[in-house]
């Protein structure tokens, strides 16, 4: 079901060492828009993320830079997607001294190393590599005030997709363990909490993953019950089938996207040994071999 978003200002002060720019985007997957970052009290600032391009973000960044006295000393890049990047040349017009970061970094760019840390005044951000949305996505830890830029791992409303689900748990895990305060996602409004967000993230994706195994298990237990197999009973299943079964109250448009993130949940229950893809592509338990 469709929730309203709650209404973001273009430029936002968040705290005394944080001031939200957004990137002019709104949409479907973007929310308000990218989430980019201004950081520190002095003359250089951290910039986390760059937008997508759109001239109404360099237009802010600008008038901001103006009013703060500040200019863009170092910008971070959480990861590769284009909404967050595309503003990278806007930027290095208003600042050309600004120097790039990002892990497996372009050309012309410098690398974010695991545990690096940047520093500017009123601000010490500490990077950490928490793949999973992308592989070469970052987080930031703002240790003054024991927050989190987030980048798309977590969002400020509903939840994000992956990659690579074992690495994306792998990443809120480690996250969970950063911090105690605020969180600052890639997209959405600020996070207060940003350990119980980052928690109710990790039961999310395990509700889905038992709602999978649960479906899978219930046709074997029939399936033992009949002592036989019945055309009526289905011995493996294919990620749409399986959407249809888990959220058949949800609405059938949503279907074949939610298949995605179901495949990716089986994928990785197949690393783990738990199930097997057949030949054809459907999927069943991985004990459920022997009843083929």
């Amino acid at each position: 079901m469709a929730t309203q978003l709650v209404s973001l200002a273009e430029v936002e002060r968040l705290s005394t060492s944080v001031v939200r720019i957004l990137g002019g985007n709104p949409g479907k997957f973007t929310l308000q828009g990218t989430n980019t970052y201004l950081i520190g009290r002095g003359y250089q600032r951290i910039l986390i993320d760059t937008g997508q391009g759109e001239p109404s973000w360099a237009s802010q960044l600008k008038t901001l830079l103006a009013e703060e006295n500040a200019t863009v000393h170092q910008a971070l890049l959480t990861h590769w997607h284009t909404d967050h990047v595309k503003g990278v040349p806007d930027l290095l017009e208003l600042c050309p001294e600004a120097t790039i970061y990002k892990n497996q970094p372009e050309r012309g760019q410098s690398g974010i190393e695991d545990g690096q840390v940047f520093r500017v005044e009123g601000a010490t951000l500490t990077a950490y590599h928490t793949p999973g949305h992308t592989v070469d996505h970052m987080m930031f830890v703002l240790e003054e005030e024991d927050a989190v830029f987030t980048g798309d791992n977590v969002l400020g409303h509903g939840t994000s997709v992956f990659e690579d689900l074992r690495a994306y748990l792998s990443s809120l895990q480690r996250m969970q363990h950063r911090v105690s305060g605020r969180g600052y996602p890639g997209h959405g409004a600020v996070i207060e909490s940003a350990t119980a967000k980052i928690t109710e993230y990790i039961r999310h994706r395990q509700q889905r993953e038992d709602e999978v195994i649960q479906v899978l298990r219930d046709y074997q237990a029939d399936v033992a019950v009949n002592n036989e197999f019945s055309p009526e009973r289905k011995q493996s299943w294919t990620p749409l089938e399986l959407v249809r079964v888990i959220y058949k109250d949800v609405s059938e448009s949503l279907h074949l996207p939610a298949s995605h993130g179901v495949r990716l949940v089986l994928e990785k229950l197949e690393e783990e040994g738990r199930v097997i893809q057949e030949s054809d592509g459907s999927w069943s338990l991985e004990s459920g071999r022997s009843t083929l």
